[in-house]
């Protein structure tokens, strides 16, 4: 899921923590954002597919859009997440995964790509989502879902603990940065490849939808690829 010398840093790291991975990505609430931004980017009878599937949360709500008459492609690099997402596809059989590069792309086309939380993993989101936008074509669908540090009146006040969460989670960080993470501001590497990504995906796109969840943590970024060139239109 990592673009450049850091994909093996960032596969080892959530091969490690897999089950954890899986317990978060599954929590009570959680799967309400997933089936919203499933329904942002698939539709019956489509080829849909998840970048950076994980543990293949999302799977289930993508193969409900699709419906029999579709197909849904997970792709993560992440051998014990992968092997998780497969026994979640199992009952389907048009719904597959496969271990691989989101940034590379062992597919040639598809009708709509999905990326939850993963843009902020990559040296370079913009260039990435330029290549999913290539991939989908005109008229194709792209769904970004991020969390970065929230604007929200309500969530301001947490941004310090979302800051440690985020350190945490992160595939470089270490004790150090998780202790200094509250009073290191809330601009921080994730929300700097979260915005290059909504920006790039904007650029490329109209019928934009930008919706927020859990207190403005949270946000997701839709659009359908524009048919002529590149319009750097607003969010």
């Amino acid at each position: 899921m990592s673009d450049g010398d850091d994909a093996s840093v960032v596969a080892d790291f959530y091969a490690r923590w897999a089950a954890l991975y899986d317990r978060i990505a599954t929590a009570p609430g959680i799967g309400r954002w997933r089936r919203i931004t499933a329904g942002r980017a698939a539709a019956a009878g489509e080829t849909v597919i998840e970048m950076g599937c994980g543990t293949g949360a999302n799977l289930p709500f993508l193969r409900e859009h699709v419906g029999p008459t579709g197909r849904v492609v997970g792709i993560d690099i992440a051998g014990p997440l992968i092997d998780r997402a497969r026994r979640r596809a199992g009952e389907y059989d048009n719904v597959s995964v496969v271990r691989a590069d989101a940034t590379t792309m062992p597919v040639r086309a598809a009708d709509a790509v999905l990326a939850t939380f993963v843009c902020g993993l990559f040296e370079d989101p913009a260039a990435v989502v330029d290549r999913w936008c290539d991939l989908v074509g005109p008229g194709g669908r792209v769904a970004l879902l991020d969390a970065t540090a929230s604007e929200d009146p309500r969530g301001r006040p947490l941004n310090p603990l979302f800051n440690s969460f985020v350190a945490a989670g992160s595939p470089s960080g270490g004790l150090r940065d998780v202790l200094y993470a509250p009073v290191g501001g809330t601009e921080g590497a994730l929300s700097r490849r979260v915005d290059a990504s909504r920006a790039a995906l904007a650029a490329r796109t109209v019928d934009r939808r930008h919706e927020t969840f859990g207190l403005g943590f949270v946000g997701l970024l839709s659009g359908t690829v524009q048919r002529e060139s590149k319009n750097s239109g607003p969010l």
